[in-house]
């Protein structure tokens, strides 16, 4: 069975960092973490209609530093700031400690997959067609410059009494590439009917380690890759992935040798032994009609001699066929 793996959890330490950060001892270990989640409970639950995408915390001894990144920041800080005072506030008497609160701002909102999924649930909650509210996420998402998106949305759909889960995507998401920037969503729809959850994958693009656009201005490391899986790597290229697979042909798959034969390898070829074969009719256009090949004078020596030897031995059959009757009328 397939182990599902969260794409943010994976890639942590190798392109992202922590969304938590801080240090304490073992004992105080649980105690912390806990206020990280109540913090994060408290401003999703408060702020759920200002378009909240992702929460940061950094904790030191005395101080706790809150990020909030949201697609509305109008919402989040209010008439004048009240409404991150009001925040400010409720978040020290939860933690006792000095708490500052910094908001920024999502810029392109199509490009983050907590976002998009959030508008889909939206979407399903007012009664809209799941199918219409998925296909023009994907669509607003490849626009302004995914390279792959994929949405799920799974449970009562459309209202049918069973539940099923439906996918559309476009593009590239590879989600075993450590390199590759995916950023993954949920969220549910409360509909009357039951709640539907909505996955949203997108593919940013790829982060490469510090330095390696500068070394040597080679292509992208993922490009290499789909061009050596469609035989057309260029030859300084292969060098950087290592040999390919023994036994393929330069020159792509499926492509048939001459009627001189050869032996062949890969993909769809593969001819015999050196012998001609026969020259395959086109559908289109006038028939080929094979080449007649003349007879060579020396081919044709054969057959006279063929033809001699019968007459040859005709004598020495019928003096074999004489010789049992004439033993006979020897005994009588």
């Amino acid at each position: 069975m397939g182990h599902k793996v969260h794409p943010g959890g994976l890639r942590v330490g190798v392109i992202h960092t922590w969304k938590s950060n801080w240090f304490t001892s073992k004992k105080e270990f649980s105690d912390a973490l806990m206020e990280d989640v109540r913090i994060r409970e408290h401003i999703y639950g408060k702020l759920s209609h200002a378009g909240l995408s992702d929460i940061h915390i950094r904790k030191d001894k005395q101080r706790v530093t809150v990020d909030i990144y949201t697609a509305r920041p109008g919402i989040v800080i209010g008439k004048s700031g009240s409404e991150v005072d009001a925040l400010r506030r409720e978040l020290h008497d939860m933690t006792t400690k000095n708490v500052q609160v910094n908001i920024t701002e999502i810029k392109r909102p199509e490009l983050d997959a907590k976002l998009v999924a959030q508008s889909i649930a939206e979407q399903l909650q007012n009664r809209v067609s799941f199918r219409r509210a998925m296909k023009r996420s994907l669509s607003s998402s490849m626009r302004s410059g995914a390279q792959g998106v994929k949405v799920r949305c799974g449970g009562r759909l459309g209202g049918s009494e069973m539940s099923r889960s439906e996918t559309y995507s476009e593009g590239r998401v590879p989600l075993h590439t450590l390199r590759a920037d995916i950023d993954y969503g949920f969220a549910e729809a409360k509909t009357t009917f039951g709640r539907i959850g909505v996955k949203v994958w997108i593919n940013k693009g790829e982060i490469m380690p510090e330095g390696f656009e500068r070394d040597g201005g080679a292509a992208r490391l993922g490009e290499v890759d789909a061009r050596r899986r469609r035989r057309g790597a260029l030859p300084g290229e292969l060098e950087q992935l290592g040999p390919t697979r023994p036994g393929r042909r330069e020159g792509g798959r499926g492509r048939r040798p001459g009627p001189g034969g050869g032996g062949g390898g890969g993909g769809g070829g593969g001819g015999g032994g050196g012998g001609a074969r026969r020259p395959r009719r086109r559908t289109g256009g006038a028939p080929e009609t094979p080449a007649e090949t003349t007879p060579a004078p020396t081919e044709e020596a054969p057959p006279t001699t063929e033809a001699a030897a019968p007459e040859a031995s005709a004598p020495e059959a019928a003096a074999s066929e004489s010789t049992p009757g004439e033993s006979k009328e020897a005994k009588e």
